[in-house]
């Protein structure tokens, strides 16, 4: 086998199997072909083979050519899911890659949660997962609270009966409102391949996402979910799975919708706890004048 045939391989695994975004495809592709050349490996059993000591050495190479603390830590975070896909097809247990933490990420000033931001952390929980439909599940219910602006407990309350997806999905909120919340082809793609790899029956009445036992989905699994790839990816502590809906609603916001329907979008009862997100974007207004202002930089 050549060194093209395992990243043709791995390029089909991860856009098919996986079905990560092109930008995913791409660099977790150029990451394993970096690694693979080091190591001038011809099987996956080699690939298997991997220890964390020498992911610790291409890391100091790739630090050495001048990459960041971030960009070191996403490309752990493909290399793990590199090496954890050879050991599964060497006969290795699904999801078993090197122990290894990440490199130490400085804090910054907090800032929202970018739709590149959404993008990365949907397909750092998705890899990183110990199980392909967990990994699937998670960045699933994440996509659903960013896309369509619902509260965690909005999206664990969902039954199998809002399968198969269509164009918008009627949600139960606070004090039992109802609203009709438009569903993106992203959201609706990323729940329906959790729903095809997950193993237990999504019955109408049962809850659509479940535990790894079967049962109903806890919030701390997700919660902690969000706590892993926030690490990974540098993100400030404010960038928890609630930080999503403000996010949905504040880009809303900046792409010119009023507040009435944003305040139906997201089921607040008064106008009062919307308007909250007027103050949000100011203050980014206020950033990017003061960034981008010649007098200001004087």
């Amino acid at each position: 086998m050549t060194r093209h045939d395992l990243l043709e391989q791995w390029r089909d695994h991860l856009a098919l199997a996986r079905r990560r975004s092109p930008h995913t495809v791409r660099a977790y592709v150029a990451a394993a072909e970096r690694l693979l050349r080091e190591h001038d490996v011809t099987g996956w059993a080699e690939v298997a083979a991997l220890e964390a000591r020498e992911l610790r050495a291409h890391l100091a190479v790739r630090r050495a050519e001048g990459i960041g603390n971030a960009s070191a830590a996403r490309e752990l975070s493909a290399l793990k899911a590199l090496i954890a896909y050879a050991r599964e097809q060497s006969g290795g247990e699904p999801g078993d890659a090197p122990r290894m933490r990440g490199p130490r990420l400085k804090k910054g000033l907090p800032r929202p949660v970018t739709p590149d931001d959404i993008s990365n952390i949907a397909d750092l929980v998705a890899a990183d997962a110990r199980d392909e439909w967990i990994g699937l599940r998670d960045a699933a219910v994440l996509l659903l609270m960013y896309g369509a602006g619902m509260r965690i407990a909005e999206a664990l309350s969902l039954t199998g009966d809002m399968l198969p997806l269509g164009e918008t999905v009627t949600i139960t909120g606070k004090g039992a409102k109802q609203r009709l919340v438009p569903l993106l082809p992203v959201v609706r793609e990323a729940v329906a391949a959790y729903a095809r790899a997950c193993p237990y029956p999504l019955t109408a009445k049962e809850p659509l996402f479940r535990g790894a036992k079967g049962g109903p989905l806890a919030q701390g699994m997700v919660q902690k979910a969000m706590a892993r790839a926030r690490k990974a990816l540098g993100l400030p502590s404010s960038a928890t799975p609630h930080a999503l809906r403000h996010s949905f609603a504040t880009h809303l916001l900046s792409a010119g919708a009023d507040l009435r329907s944003l305040q139906e979008l997201l089921g607040h009862a008064s106008l009062g706890s919307t308007q909250i997100y007027t103050r949000v974007d100011a203050a980014q207004m206020l950033e990017t004048y003061r960034a981008a202002h010649p007098r200001e930089r004087d």
